[in-house]
This record gives C-alpha cells, sequence and structure tokens, in this order.
C-alpha cells in the first residue's frame, strides 16, 4: 500500500510541477518575445514602443512605459507564483523521487556516502549554486555578459561532472537541473521582484524611479530565458537512459545544454536579424552527433520474435475461447530451449529484475510493474531484449540502485544473450 500511495504522490507532485511549470516557462518566452517585438519607431512619449497582436479571435494593443506611467493602475498583475510555485513543487519532487529513498535513487550503486549525506549534498548544493551565481553577477564580471554565460557554462559542467562521481545518472541531472531551477527563482525572488517593487514604490511616492533596477531586473530575465531549455530537456531525461546512463553523462549533458542555448540565442535575436540561423542546423548536426557517439558499439544481431501467447497480454486468440480470469503466477516456469543459454538468462532475469517487473510484483516498491514492463514469460523478456540491452546492459542503470546486486558477469551474459539474437528457443 505504501508503494501505491508513494506512486500516486509521485503522480500529483510531478503533475503540478509540470503544470505550474508550463505557466512559468510560457510566461517567460512570451514576454521575451514581447520585448524583441516592440514596435520602438516613433513611440509617443513616455513609450519605449508598442505592439499590435491578434489571439483568440481579439485584437490587443500592447504598450511598455520607459520607466512607469505617471499614475499606476488600480489593477497591476504580477507574474511571480508561477515561478515560486514551479520551484516549491520541484523541490518537492525531488523530496518524493531521490531523497525518500536515497540509496536507491539518488547516490551511484556502491556509493561510500549515506543516505542522509547524499540528501544533505544534494540540497546545499541548490544554495551554493544561487549565492555563487549572484556573487559573480554583482562582480565585475556581470559587466561583461558573454564573459560571465562562458563561466557559467564551465561551472555548471563542472557540477554536472562533481555530481556524476557520486549520484545515479538521474540524480546527477536532476540536481544540475535544480540549480538552474533555484537560480531562475532566485532571480525572481530576490532581482526581479524587488526591482519590480522599487519602480512601484517611486511611482506612488511622485519620485523618478532608479532605472538600473530594471535593467538590472531584465537582465537576470535573459539569464532566466536561457536556462529554460537546458532545464526542460533535464526534465525529460529520465526517459532517455542514453543520456543519464553514459559514462560520460555530464558531457552529453554539456553538449546538449549548449545545443539548446544556441537555439534559443536564434530565436531571441532573429526579430533584429537572422545571422544567427546558423545556429538551428547546428543544433541538429550536434544531436545527430551526440545520437552517434552514444550508440550501442555494434548492433545486435537480428532478434526473431516469439509471439506473445495470449496469457501474457491479457488477451486471446480469434480461434481460441477466451480463458477463465486467474492470478497471474508470481513467476513464469523457464522456457523449454535448447542449450543452456538463455535457461542461465532466465535465470538472471528473474532474480534480478522480476521483483519488479512483474505482474505480481514481490519488491516493497512497486505495486505493479513499472512502465508496464513484465519479463514474467520468456516472450515477454525476449519482446524486451532491446530494452534490456540500453538499461542494464549498455547503459548499467537498471536495477534501481542496483538494489538486486546484478553483478557485471551476468550483465555480460545478458548482453552476449541479446547480441547472438536473444533466442528463447
Amino acid at each position: 500500500m505504501l508503494a501505491h500511495l508513494m506512486e500516486w504522490l509521485n503522480l500529483g507532485v510531478r503533475w503540478i510541477h509540470m503544470i505550474v511549470g508550463v505557466a512559468w516557462i510560457g510566461a517567460s518566452f512570451y514576454f521575451v518575445w514581447l520585448e524583441n517585438n516592440l514596435n520602438r519607431s516613433n513611440p509617443r512619449e513616455g513609450l519605449s514602443g508598442d505592439l499590435w497582436a491578434i489571439h483568440g479571435g481579439g485584437i490587443y494593443h500592447l504598450e511598455k512605459y520607459k520607466l512607469a506611467p505617471p499614475t499606476m493602475p488600480e489593477n497591476l498583475h504580477w507574474f511571480k507564483w508561477e515561478a515560486y510555485s514551479t520551484w516549491l513543487s520541484g523541490v518537492a519532487l525531488l523530496c518524493v523521487v531521490f531523497y525518500a529513498n536515497p540509496t536507491l535513487y539518488l547516490l551511484a550503486p556502491g556509493s561510500s556516502l549515506s543516505g542522509a549525506e547524499g540528501v544533505h549534498i544534494g540540497l546545499g548544493s541548490l544554495f551554493v549554486g544561487w549565492f555563487i551565481y549572484s556573487f559573480l553577477c554583482d562582480s565585475p564580471l556581470g559587466k561583461r555578459p558573454a564573459l560571465l554565460g562562458v563561466v557559467l557554462f564551465v561551472l555548471l559542467v563542472a557540477a554536472a561532472y562533481g555530481f556524476s562521481k557520486i549520484f545515479s545518472g538521474r540524480g546527477a541531472y536532476l540536481h544540475v537541473g535544480a540549480i538552474m531551477g533555484t537560480i531562475m527563482v532566485g532571480n525572481v525572488f530576490r532581482i526581479i521582484m524587488p526591482a519590480q517593487r522599487a519602480l512601484v514604490a517611486a511611482i506612488a511616492e511622485n519620485r523618478t524611479p532608479d532605472p538600473s533596477l530594471p535593467a538590472k531586473g531584465l537582465l537576470r530575465s535573459r539569464h532566466n530565458n536561457y536556462f529554460t531549455l537546458p532545464v526542460l530537456f533535464i526534465m525529460i531525461s529520465n526517459h532517455f537512459p542514453s543520456t543519464y546512463g553514459s559514462e560520460y553523462n555530464w558531457l552529453i549533458l554539456a553538449g546538449i545544454a549548449l545545443l539548446a542555448v544556441l537555439v534559443r540565442h536564434y530565436f531571441n535575436t532573429r526579430h533584429d536579424s537572422h545571422r544567427f540561423a546558423w545556429t538551428l542546423p547546428v543544433a541538429a548536426l550536434g544531436m545527430l552527433c551526440l545520437a552517434y557517439v552514444t550508440g550501442p558499439a555494434q548492433p545486435p544481431a537480428k532478434i526473431v520474435y516469439q509471439p506473445l501467447p495470449g496469457t501474457a497480454v491479457g488477451g486471446h486468440r480469434a480461434d481460441e475461447k477466451p480463458p477463465e480470469p486467474v492470478a497471474p503466477p508470481a513467476q513464469a516456469e523457464p522456457a523449454k530451449v535448447a542449450g543452456a543459454d538463455f535457461s542461465k538468462v532466465h535465470d538472471v532475469i528473474q532474480q534480478r529484475c522480476s521483483v519488479c517487473h512483474s505482474a505480481t510484483p514481490t519488491s516493497q516498491l512497486f505495486s505493479v510493474a513499472p512502465a508496464g514492463v513484465m519479463f514474467d514469460t520468456p516472450e515477454q523478456i525476449q519482446q524486451q531484449a532491446p530494452r534490456i540491452k540500453a538499461q542494464a546492459i549498455t547503459a548499467p542503470i537498471m536495477p534501481l540502485g542496483n538494489i538486486t546486486q546484478m553483478t557485471q558477469q551476468e550483465r555480460d551474459l545478458v548482453g552476449a544473450w541479446i547480441d547472438q539474437g536473444a533466442h528463447i528457443n
């Protein structure tokens, strides 16, 4: 029951995080686009530009003041809770997924760190990352945006490398993303919102607003904008083990983040000219190169799949009478195969994998098979052979935290069986 409740808690928190994250990132993209597309030719007095737009059957006219209108409107919309909610739900998700069971999900298999030490490092890195970033922005380096960007990139890559040595691949990626998310929300909470409050207060007190504060807020807002695409990749990276499961996962993350920044830069500057249009084909080529270098050394032999029996998928063949509902077996008997190879592989799968990946998991972590992947029958094992190769052999990220103590010899055995065609009879 606890595993079931944790699964639904994970679902709820993850869904909230996605919803508020979309709202925050969408607002960020929109306002950067708006700033870049203002009509600045001959604006009215006091304005820096305006823009006409049509959406949803209506026509809108937006104006931006150089500093502020003579009097403040009665209703002024603030954009802050999207950022705060995204960060709070993100930290909650870290707690549910990684910190609730750090030895399984957070730490690298065989790590000498305790679970508590891993959690402290993870949480501490969020705040250390923010303070280093803020210090650099307030230093003379902050007046040289391009150089500051290079320094920040190098530091984040260094963090990814360090995390990859103590955390699991997923844990390393998510903590780099969490540092970036903390920087982004810190910019909103510590820089952007105070600048906006100071602007509103100056107008209310009939003082001339300090123009440096909005400029500083705009700079941090642009930083947030460039962070968004790398953070979005990290949010979905747990579905792609060839990235976080690689021996060089930190380098892959650096490459994808750099390509994402190039793409974002094009969209941030295309209003002015298309001189950065080259970033799009370069990014596409870069992704192809990363896909190539992270691929298996050699393709396995072609697998001749055996049809799944009806009971394996809960169905029946058209010429058969539907079977009576029965409880699925805890563990299927090995197939009668010629030779010993598959029987040994079957034993390994049953001992190391089927505790979770079964119609009736015996692990306390899951009430149903994760991702619906089951290894109860030889046919099911064969059908999942490419997935087994990707996640247990090429990138040894399964079993989770190697909780069932799968040995390298067992991985080699399963890998050789798949490379030879994954025959089960």
